[in-house]
């Protein structure tokens, strides 16, 4: 997937902007507030139909404008032929997404454009809660499997149902076998999923991280929700009584954490704040080689910041691994100079300074 062309219109200060990208390393720097995350942000915009900064669609939309549109010309299956994406938001919440003149899905969206965002919110993923992490992994099985939208579709249906009854106590032994029966059916198909998604993972996480933190020793492993020692159709009816106290269902994939350790070690109180930097971005990159290795489709790179909390030797080492990638990447900066890596020749790489949401190549 790469974007050849690039239209934004009313998305935070940039009122008309239009880009013709690299294919492969696109930086852009200026000062704080000048409208670099908010290109990032419209591509953002273009892939999912929403903002990696706010869930408020008013905050998206430039002041006094009606809706935010976001248009580029896109080679989705990495075949050369280049069609159009179109995706409008408005002030009443309604999306209206467009792709080679007929109207799509949000699914069908996630499916086409496949991001990959690092900012200061992917600390999360080593800070947050297990809900970041299980976003992470559900990215990368719903690209790797079909069915998994439809099974994670109908488990959510079946959890909202059961927590529903369990508020309300109305939820007798026959009814809590039938509701329970379709959960588990559900769970262990979509933990089946997860747990040969993070297999595959895993070695393409090691060799990042042996490049970008040599000599530390990262490793992922995967808590599905429950003990897997136990049927989950036993533990539910051991937990009902507390569950039904409660008022919601306590074991399930819908508790399901990946874990990220140092020497065995819980990663987010061991590393330094560029090592976490470090072992996020190794997460996301690993995500894009191996959704690269399954499908011969890159992913986008939406890299805000990148000097931001490395040192100049880890950016260079940074640099070094995105240059060897297929992937598109946008990359911000406040300072050019910042990013004064030296690109092999045939790396098309393009700069662009921002200022007052005014975007100039350089």
């Amino acid at each position: 997937m790469t974007i050849s062309r690039l239209n934004i219109r009313s998305v935070r200060n940039l009122s008309s902007v239009s880009i013709a990208p690299s294919a492969r390393i696109n930086i852009f720097s200026g000062p704080n507030g000048s409208g670099k995350t908010s290109v990032l942000e419209a591509i953002h915009l273009l892939g999912l139909a929403r903002s990696f900064r706010t869930s408020k669609v008013r905050h998206l939309i430039a002041a006094g404008d009606p809706a935010a549109t976001v248009q580029g010309k896109v080679d989705s299956l990495a075949q050369g032929v280049e069609q159009t994406l179109g995706v409008e938001r408005n002030l009443e919440g309604q999306t209206r997404v467009r792709f080679a003149g007929s109207d799509i899905d949000l699914a069908s969206l996630a499916e086409l454009v496949p991001l990959q965002v690092i900012d200061s919110a992917t600390f999360d993923l080593l800070d947050g809660s297990p809900s970041i992490r299980r976003q992470f992994i559900d990215w990368g099985v719903f690209h790797a499997d079909k069915a998994f939208i439809q099974l994670w579709r109908g488990f959510r249906r079946v959890l909202k149902q059961r927590n529903t009854l369990l508020k309300c106590g109305k939820i007798g032994h026959q009814m809590r076998a039938a509701w329970d029966h379709e959960f588990v059916g559900f769970a262990e198909q979509i933990t089946r999923l997860r747990q040969e998604y993070l297999q595959l993972l895993t070695p393409e996480f090691e060799q990042i991280v042996e490049k970008l933190l040599p000599g530390q020793s990262l490793s992922l492993g995967f808590s599905p929700g429950w003990d897997l020692k136990k049927p989950l159709d036993e533990l539910l009816a051991a937990n009902f009584e507390r569950d039904l106290r409660q008022g919601f269902t306590s074991a399930g994939p819908q508790r399901a954490d990946l874990r990220v350790k140092v020497d065995g070690h819980t990663a987010a109180e061991r590393l330094s704040r560029g090592q976490k930097k470090l072992a996020v971005s190794a997460l996301k990159l690993a995500q894009g080689a191996l959704f690269y290795r399954m499908t011969g489709r890159p992913c986008i790179y939406l890299i805000d910041d990148l000097p931001s909390e490395l040192d100049a030797t880890h950016c260079q080492l940074f640099c070094e691994f995105v240059e060897q990638m297929a992937s598109q990447c946008f990359i911000t900066c406040v300072d050019s100079r910042a990013l004064s890596y030296q690109w092999q020749p045939n790396t098309d790489v393009l700069h662009y300074s921002i200022n007052d949401g005014s975007v100039t190549p350089l």
